[in-house]
């Protein structure tokens, strides 16, 4: 079964349980069915991924809470996270060596003795070219220790009526296999894109400030942070809009597109991020610019210079009065 069709009779007390799959989801799935009645938890994986560990309660957040006025705590338990967040990425980009190390021995002090924790917690990738998994308060780490999870990394080799045979010749016995293999991208939610009925090759286009398509009116969407909140971001786009919004109305405008530019900016990836669905969907989505503002950035510090202080009548932007036109003609 999938995760994301998961039928609610679904009965998995005291079943073996092979989840395929690394990532987020997998992380969070395996201690909650181990310790909620599954007889034995398996995480197959093809290959590993960085696994952190962070309480779920944040110990600066209670002492700023218990300290200041309610308000007050909430901006500074808000900064503190933005800041923190950001420097452990841009700590991981600058040494990802050192981030690594890091990461690798806050797995090995929470596993068993003499777990190969290069084998199935060592990426071959660096920290953060795929997204960085979290488990909270370490809960992965102490089911595998407490045996009620291990962890298999070895590729398929066929299903069999009892489990996964493996390519090591190795099979798994199982009752039930999960399917936590990832996404596919739907850009819009799949809709279809047409401008004056015409479909729109979205690869032909660019990013304004990853918010905005070139050759697309009075359209904008929603790409978070992959390193911080999402949400973030998602307030960003929205002030941005409302601030369009107003300055179209103040000036009688009631159409506004990003105007692609051209060869003065070199084409890059939409994305500057390497899991496998991402990379999967790359030929179908619009691309981003080397300079801003058709840059998608990953750093919500810039982004506030951008976005929320960034001029809204930018030379990259068309301003027009269709209606105002059709108007004229037709008096």
């Amino acid at each position: 079964m999938h995760p994301q069709h998961w039928p609610e009779d679904l009965d998995y007390q005291g079943k073996r349980i092979i989840v395929i799959g690394s990532g987020a989801t997998a992380v969070t799935l395996i201690p909650a069915l181990a310790n909620s009645g599954a007889g034995h938890v398996t995480m197959l994986q093809r290959s590993p991924s960085y696994i952190g560990s962070l309480p779920d309660v944040d110990p600066f957040a209670v002492r700023t809470s218990s300290l200041l006025p309610p308000k007050l705590a909430y901006v500074v338990n808000r900064w503190k996270s933005i800041f923190v967040q950001s420097a452990r990425y841009r700590i991981s980009r600058r040494f990802p060596n050192f981030m690594r190390k890091t990461l690798m021995t806050m797995a090995e002090r929470r596993l068993p003795e003499g777990y190969d924790v290069e084998k199935h917690f060592g990426p071959r990738y660096k920290p953060w070219d795929e997204r960085l998994c979290l488990a909270p308060n370490g809960d992965l780490f102490r089911t595998i220790r407490s045996g009620q999870a291990d962890v298999v990394t070895d590729t398929i080799d066929r299903f069999t009526k009892t489990g996964i045979k493996l390519n090591s010749a190795e099979e798994l016995q199982a009752d039930i296999i999960i399917t936590a293999t990832g996404l596919n991208l739907r850009l819009f939610g799949g809709a279809a894109i047409l401008r004056n009925g015409v479909p729109v090759d979205l690869t032909e286009s660019m990013t304004y400030k990853g918010m905005m398509l070139s050759g697309l009116p009075n359209m904008a969407f929603t790409i978070g942070y992959t390193n911080v909140s999402w949400t973030l971001k998602a307030d960003l786009v929205s002030e941005f809009v409302c601030r369009v919004i107003n300055y179209m109305d103040a000036n009688g405008y009631d159409a506004v597109v990003p105007q692609h530019p051209g060869d003065s900016v070199e084409e890059r990836s939409l994305m500057d991020f390497t899991p496998g669905y991402v990379l999967r969907a790359l030929d179908s989505l619009p691309k981003a610019g080397s300079r801003a503002p058709w840059r998608l950035k990953q750093n919500y510090l810039l982004d506030l210079r951008l976005i929320r202080h960034g001029k809204v009548d930018d030379r990259a932007l068309r301003f027009s009065r269709h209606r105002a036109a059709v108007s004229a003609a037709s008096a």
